[in-house]
């Protein structure tokens, strides 16, 4: 007898329709399965056999054979066990097989019967949607993420034998989920989080990171141990704007994929700080690995990546951060598939001076001429260019830490942030552009028109600091930043002289490792 039930498998941050398809019929007894399989789930064999056993369902022997299509695509992870096992169920007429038309499964089942909760539930459950699905049976761990999702109808089961009682018609504690997203994020916003009032002194540090905030710009801070470059980083979400539905969504994907959303948990909504120690790898920064996941570059997308210490961190990590910080996205191939993840984060790093930390105070200073350049070296000109603005964290005065708690508040800031990017999702409107620093080359020359004082500024600033076309083009979107702030329409030489301020730190970084 055969007998099939929809499933999904997660490709990226992207879910494809799956068939589980199941054959029981007389025989010698085996039970075999196709369709490019991982070994995970090949796996499902010994689990299926074992969960119906002691779920109370008696098998006989028979001949079981399975397939997964599409064959061409690899098949991978614990999510195709429910839907294996309620496909052998309806095969072999332990449960009506007409209640599983249309409906999609997933969850991975335990050698009890219990049904556990698997990653990238709210693609699956997105996929579901766009191809007219509107019934989707979830493992109870994932049923308040797939609730998130509207116009499908999302069942959480915490056993095998609870589900066949319900594809029976028992409805108890299996009623379709639905959360309510606008209670999500008023909980969310009523937490707690790290204030700039905290923050003693360091007016520009302050600004530079305010600028930062309002138009989506690279900062990279450098001073001595000690000066407040974590301490302002840490509290730079709290200024940024609130995150949309759309933007919730995006990350809640990504999160979903890589296992990281929480059990119970339907969305984020907060913007991410995602900060890795300088040890970290190639693959957990950008993604990856033999089955690929999502990076530290995907799980910053509409927040902030902060790198403390940037040298310390190994060149390859730093060299490979040029692409995602270009492009916004990373692209992972593998000989099975290629994979894409959305990488549209803010990099914030800090660094030393120097390996001690005290450079240029050579009374403290204990490093020599060649390490500090070989220090500095480990950041290249490329990823210097990428940098907006770099801001140097002077070390804190004595009576500056009086000001500790009667500083700016972060909520203050954030209404000016907020204010600069409503002007600019005012000016990009109907075009695929949120911020100021992701203006490409022709939509500067249209949004960042300048006059002729302020052309002869850019032209001898691009002479005497040695600017490359991108680094002539990043000066023009911190100008562009900085003149929203100030409510300006048109740019002007003030607003040009401090994002040139800002670049001259990097200027000067760079002359010092010729």
């Amino acid at each position: 007898m055969y007998s099939s039930v929809l499933s999904a498998a997660v490709y990226g941050i992207e879910a494809q329709i799956i068939n589980c398809e199941a054959d029981v019929s007389d025989g010698l007894p085996l039970f075999n399965m196709v369709g490019f399989l991982a070994s995970e789930v090949k796996e499902a064999r010994d689990r299926v056999r074992t969960a119906l056993k002691n779920s109370g369902f008696a098998m006989r022997p028979k001949h079981i054979t399975i397939n997964l299509s599409p064959a061409d695509m690899r098949k991978s992870g614990t999510g195709f066990d429910l839907p294996i096992t309620l496909a052998v169920m309806a095969a072999s007429g332990l449960i009506p097989g007409e209640q599983l038309e249309g409906v999609l499964v997933v969850g991975e089942l335990g050698l009890d019967g219990e049904i556990k909760g698997i990653p990238g539930i709210l693609p699956i459950v997105l996929a579901a949607r766009e191809n007219g699905i509107k019934k989707v049976i979830v493992p109870k761990e994932n049923v308040m993420e797939a609730g998130v999702v509207q116009g499908v109808d999302c069942y959480g089961s915490e056993s095998l034998a609870q589900l066949v009682e319900f594809l029976y018609g028992a409805e108890d504690g299996l009623g379709p989920v639905r959360v309510d997203t606008d209670s999500i994020f008023v909980r969310q916003e009523s937490e707690a989080v790290p204030d700039f009032s905290e923050v003693a002194g360091q007016a520009a540090a302050r600004r530079a990171a305010e600028i930062a905030a309002a138009g989506q710009h690279n900062l990279l801070m450098s001073g001595p141990p000690g000066a407040g470059k974590t301490m302002i980083a840490r509290r730079m979400p709290g200024i940024m704007p609130k995150l949309s539905f759309d933007e919730s969504m995006e990350l809640t994907r990504i999160y979903s994929v890589a296992g990281k959303l929480g059990s119970g948990m339907s969305m984020v909504t907060r913007r991410p700080f995602r900060s890795p120690h300088h040890t970290a790898t190639v693959n957990s920064v950008i993604g990856g690995g033999q089955y690929p996941r999502p990076g530290e570059v995907s799980l910053a997308v509409n927040g902030i990546l902060y790198l403390d210490e940037l040298p310390e961190f190994s060149r390859e990590v730093i060299e490979a951060l040029r692409q995602p910080l270009e492009d916004k996205e990373v692209h992972i191939s593998r000989l099975s598939a290629s994979y894409t993840y959305p990488a549209g984060f803010m990099l914030v790093a800090s660094m030393n001076p120097c390996p001690c930390g005290f450079y240029p105070d050579r009374n403290r200073c204990t490093c020599s001429p060649s390490m500090i350049n070989r220090y500095r070296r480990k950041i290249s000109r490329p990823i210097l260019d990428r940098i907006d603005l770099c801001v140097n964290v002077e070390e804190i005065e004595y009576k500056a830490l009086s000001s500790i708690g009667r500083n700016e508040s972060s909520e203050a800031i954030r209404q000016r942030v907020e204010s600069a990017r409503s002007v600019q999702e005012k000016r990009y409107r109907g075009l695929d552009i949120n911020f100021n620093s992701q203006l490409t080359g022709s939509e500067i020359m249209r949004f960042c028109e300048l006059g002729k004082e302020e052309r002869k500024m850019m032209e001898n600033a691009f002479e005497a600091m040695n600017l490359s076309a991108r680094g002539y083009h990043r000066i023009l979107r911190v100008a562009r930043t900085i003149a929203d702030m100030d409510g300006s329409e048109r740019i002007r030489s003030a607003h040009l002289a401090e994002a040139l301020g800002y670049r001259m730190g990097i200027a000067g970084m760079d002359e010092m490792m010729k």
